[in-house]
């Protein structure tokens, strides 16, 4: 059977947005994604891709329909929890350390739940070390010493392994998903990342 990846970044609501739906279309197909931590900061960096408040910013037509799609997208799928977080956007380098090393203690899908709700939902400041900490002793961590962690060089060398990777796959911001080596960008190709499983799975 197929396994769907989903590659991500705590700073990307549509990647918050994505990862909601994605348990309807498991259930749907029987296949579980797999979770891959990517740096999108590294992303852009290495394509010379920028974010689409930077892009956009002089062409406000543009971003107010971008805010329309994700709007219908939330309406759609019944997302009433989402916030746009006020202190977005952040860098989250020690985010997605942090998910590196739950991914290395069998936790990696606690720590993305919780960590997708603070930013999204709770519109924590999760530039706190003390506030992230305090998400994490929530969700049954040791968050000190899971944000002690991170300083770990081989979370760090993890981390940037995953995002080079990603890059050398032809990724150049996220969400985006890989169905054996096709790739789908952005939260609004989940039907055709759905459809694919499915064909896969007929194989």
């Amino acid at each position: 059977m197929v396994t769907p990846e989903f590659l991500f970044d705590f700073g990307s609501p549509n990647a918050y947005l994505a990862h909601r739906v994605i348990p309807a279309i498991e259930a749907r197909t029987g296949v579980a994604f797999d979770y891959s931590p990517c740096l999108l900061g590294g992303i852009f960096k290495a394509t010379g891709n920028q974010s689409p408040m930077t892009a956009n910013a002089g062409i406000p037509a543009k971003m107010a329909y971008d805010m329309l799609e994700m709007r219908r997208f939330i309406d759609r799928h019944g997302l009433a929890e989402f916030r746009m977080n006020p202190h977005f956007p952040i860098n989250t380098l020690t985010l997605m350390r942090g998910a590196i090393a739950a991914k290395g203690q069998g936790r990696l899908a606690t720590y993305v739940d919780a960590m997708f709700r603070a930013m999204w939902e709770d519109e924590a400041d999760l530039r706190d070390a003390g506030v992230a900490a305090g998400v994490l002793d929530a969700a049954g961590f040791d968050g000190a010493a899971l944000l002690a962690a991170t300083s770990d060089e081989t979370v760090k060398r993890a981390l940037i392994a995953e995002t080079d990777r990603a890059v050398a796959r032809g990724v150049f911001g996220l969400p985006a998903f890989f169905v054996s080596d096709e790739m789908w960008f952005g939260k609004d190709r989940l039907r055709e990342v759905e459809e694919a499983i499915l064909r896969a799975g007929t194989c």
